[in-house]
């Protein structure tokens, strides 16, 4: 079991930042990749950006260039760095983590059904 705990969510303006973490525990040492996903009122749940264990990320078009995802192996805590902000950012972002093999300089897995346990969600409103 895995246990996942998301922070950092609050209010920002247009073209403001702010960073979102995902601390984990329980059997961490299984796990393969994290994710960060969203969900906006009356939207299906998309991802926002992925990352394995050896480093290895994938980003919706909608955040590259925005978004950072890393992870620090040794607080087992997972990072969303979001610069640039606009309103359609507005959402309750989840962290996830899935024990699926990943190969080696593959990307992580996109799909939500893919991950294993998730977060409880953190707010992110961003005004216009």
């Amino acid at each position: 079991q895995v246990q996942l705990v998301e922070s950092g969510g609050g209010l920002v303006q247009a073209g403001g930042s702010l960073r979102l973490s995902c601390a984990a525990s329980g059997s961490i040492f299984s796990i393969n990749a994290m994710g960060w996903y969203r969900q906006a009122p009356g939207k299906q749940r998309e991802m926002v950006a992925t990352i394995t264990s050896g480093g290895s990320t994938n980003y919706a078009d909608s955040v590259k260039g925005r978004f950072t995802i890393s992870h620090d192996d040794a607080k087992y805590t997972t990072y969303l760095q979001m610069d640039s902000l606009k309103p359609e950012d507005t959402a309750v972002y989840y962290c996830a983590a899935t024990y699926i093999s990943i190969q080696p300089g593959v990307a992580p897995p996109a799909a939500d059904w893919q991950y294993d346990y998730w977060g409880q969600g953190t707010q992110v409103t961003v005004s216009s």
